[in-house]
């Protein structure tokens, strides 16, 4: 099948388009202009209680009528626009596909995750894959202003950008050996790594306790921060404040009176102008924190603090180590035979432009920790923020298992690195569907947007004036996708196109020349709460029109003989408008889709796990400073009292459901509405292989530019099958 490239099959109706738009825009625009000043977010609210001399109040005034003036002045070329426009929409392409083969700088860089590398082989043993949802209310300005959000295309520049930020940065992996020892002192830190290991997603635990570091292909560099934390503090054993020149820098002896004669980081009188605290210029071979030979094991008797002429130290005492602890830190692995890759209207089967290899990404855009509990370098969720990659930092991982649970889980300041696939609902603003996809390009090669229909073609039974908000990125080939609109909308939910979008993603071959392949399917119910039955009509729709795409899209050619596709995950992703826990959406609760996809925080109808939590926002109180940053938002969502003020809980007789929950005195059980959701199903998987969970994520990296939670998973799928 060949993917939708233009909006238009040819340039005479695309060209149509543009000038039937360029007449609508002006009267779009002022109209929207004219409502969102009317309608006040809180935080204007508060901006304009602070105005002295009512400076804002008074341009508001003034510019209202001079929007209306201009809207009734554009009227009659809109009405011109809009007669070329609506026929249009009745031949217009479901969806719009484009990737971006990324540049040389890029892939150096390991930003481009898999774009421009060939197309991957299958390991034996499997691979995992790391998912995301996030409903980003991109509507009109006038419209996200109902949400207590404005400005919508500086959101949606700034959430492609925290997106990418988010995904690019190195993945840190913090093992322990001991099986007591579940926590990870603040106060002490591994070893030193000057370079990046390059390996794949599906990282395996090590065998032996050690800093991997890169060979012949990393970047060796010297430290030029403290090892323990970033520059500019003031109780550093490794580093004086400024203007005490003498002091020794040692850990074992920070005065100045101490000797340094017998001291075992560094020998007397050396001049250390290296950047490492422990050896001088020339000696790194003989380092104890840099040495890689074989007798560089954790142990006292190696340690220079806990040598045989040193007192005993309790090694979670010891600044130069930890007894069991090694830190990971996974890099891109470029594939060395780099393939061209066309951009443009090509034949999925033909692409060359993704490997797809599951690569962890890039070292660039280090998302900027803006502080915690210990003052070190790492964020809560154990990735390096704000800091030099020659550093690395450990502070307590916030990383849970809750009694026989068998994956991680975590609230998380950053998307995950090494994201795969995401899918975004709520992308309604065509203008901001372009910036946002400029963004997203920079980290994913392959996307699917602006999805869905306007007017009155097909199912759409009413005029749409918005397409379906949903938005689809794969750092892997997309082979085959098919949109879908529910036909049931109700009242304001049916002015747009909502719908399911599939796709068919190729995630490797194996030795046998077999496709190994995905599904994805992104969707956004509808939200009218009380519609209990037309939800459940729309999962009843999203589960045939999924297995019918699945059986088309496994058809070869006619004419061709080819082995029959692997399937590796069907996953689902998407805001479904229902929580597990109302009382109020029973029905949806026990809807069949819950025995045809796993749901990983669901206990059962009505019974979320301990640790799931909503993902749904308080409007209301979006710009608070308590919340205002991804990682005060994650501080307040991982404290029970935070939630109650910050997250919406299902409605309550004694309350209404419109009002804010802010200050309210009704005691509310459970952890919020969780809403967004990613589900996932075995049937259908070969013979012996399975999927397994390795960690979800409630991540808070979106703060201020929306009013949900972000949802992601990572997904192993093993074959059965030993490493060779």
């Amino acid at each position: 099948m060949v993917l939708h490239t233009t909006p238009y099959s040819s340039a005479c109706l695309h060209f149509l388009d543009g000038l039937s738009w360029s007449l609508v825009f002006p009267c779009y625009w002022l109209l929207d202009r004219l409502l969102a000043s009317c309608v006040a977010t809180s935080l204007e609210k508060r901006q304009r209680s602070q105005d002295p001399c009512s400076f804002l109040t008074l341009c508001v005034l003034i510019s209202a009528p001079f929007y209306l003036l201009l809207l009734l002045a554009s009227l009659p070329f809109a009405l011109l626009g809009f007669i070329i426009w609506a026929p249009l929409q009745a031949i217009r392409q479901p969806y719009l596909y484009t990737y971006r083969r990324p540049d040389k700088h890029q892939i150096e860089q390991g930003q481009a995750g898999l774009g421009g590398i060939g197309i991957g082989e299958w390991r034996p043993q499997g691979r995992s894959f790391c998912f995301c949802s996030a409903n980003v209310c991109l509507l009109p300005d006038s419209l996200a202003r109902f949400n207590n959000l404005s400005d919508t295309h500086r959101r949606a520049h700034e959430l492609g950008k925290r997106i990418r930020n988010g995904a690019s940065r190195p993945q840190i992996k913090i093992y322990i050996d001991s099986p007591t020892n579940t926590s990870i002192s603040a106060a002490s830190f591994s070893s030193l790594a000057t370079g990046f290991r390059r390996t794949s997603s599906l990282d395996h635990r090590p065998d032996t306790t050690h800093t991997t570091n890169g060979p012949a292909d990393t970047e060796n560099e010297p430290p030029t921060e403290c090892p323990i934390h970033p520059s500019g503090a003031t109780n550093c054993p490794l580093h004086p404040a400024a203007g005490d020149q003498g002091s020794s820098g040692c850990p074992l002896h920070p005065d100045e009176t101490d000797t340094t004669a017998d001291c075992q980081l560094h020998p007397a009188g050396a001049n250390n102008s290296s950047g490492c605290p422990v050896h001088t210029s020339g000696e790194a071979p003989d380092c104890p924190m840099h040495s890689t030979g074989p007798q560089r094991v954790p142990g006292h008797h190696d340690c220079p603090m806990h040598g045989e002429g040193n007192q005993p130290k309790s090694s979670t005492d010891c600044p130069h180590h930890t007894s069991g602890v090694q830190i990971s830190i996974s890099a891109p692995d470029p594939d060395p035979q780099e393939e061209e890759a066309e951009t443009g209207n090509h034949r999925p089967g033909d692409q060359a432009g993704g490997d797809t290899s599951s690569m962890t990404a890039s070292r660039e855009s280090l998302a900027r920790y803006h502080g915690g509990d210990s003052g070190v370098g790492i964020s809560s969720n154990n990735t390096l923020s704000h800091v030099p990659r020659t550093s690395i930092f450990k502070r307590p991982g916030r990383k849970r298992r809750h009694g026989d649970e068998t994956f991680d889980h975590e609230i998380s300041a950053f998307f995950p690195a090494n994201l795969d696939f995401l899918a975004l609902q709520e992308v309604f603003d065509h203008s901001s569907t372009t910036r946002l996809r400029r963004q997203l390009h920079r980290y994913f090669p392959y996307v699917l947007s602006d999805v869905g229909r306007y007017g009155w073609k097909g199912c759409c039974s009413r005029f749409k004036f918005l397409n379906s908000g949903l938005m689809l990125a794969s750092r892997y080939p997309i082979l085959d996708a098919r949109y879908e609109c529910y036909p049931n909308g109700r009242g304001e939910d049916a002015l747009a196109a909502k719908g399911t979008l599939f796709a068919k993603v190729h995630v490797g071959t194996t030795h046998q020349e077999q496709r190994v392949v995905g599904y994805l399917t992104c969707t956004h119910l509808h939200a009218i709460e009380g519609d209990a039955s037309v939800r459940c009509e729309q999962l009843d729709l999203l589960l045939r029109w999924g297995a019918e795409f699945r059986h088309s899209s496994s058809q070869p050619p006619e004419g061709e003989k080819v082995l029959e596709d692997l399937v590796a995950f069907d996953v689902i992703l998407g805001d479904l408008n229902f929580d597990n826990c109302s009382s109020e959406d029973k029905l949806e609760q026990q809807h069949a889709l819950f025995t045809q996809y796993k749901d990983p925080c669901r206990l059962g109808p009505g019974e979320d796990k301990p640790w799931a939590l909503g993902t749904l926002l308080d409007p209301s109180g979006l710009y608070d400073d308590e919340v205002s940053t991804p990682e005060s938002l994650q501080k307040v969502m991982e404290n029970e009292e935070g939630r109650k003020e910050y997250l919406v809980f299902p409605p309550s007789k004694s309350q209404c459901p419109a009002s804010s929950q802010k200050g309210r005195k009704i005691p509310l059980k459970g952890n919020g509405r969780r809403i967004d959701y990613l589900l996932y199903s075995d049937e259908g998987l070969q013979h012996d292989w399975k999927l397994e969970i390795e960690e979800f994520s409630f991540v808070t990296q979106l703060a201020g530019l929306t009013d949900h939670l972000s949802v992601a998973m990572r997904l192993a799928v093993s074959t059965g099958e030993e490493e060779p």
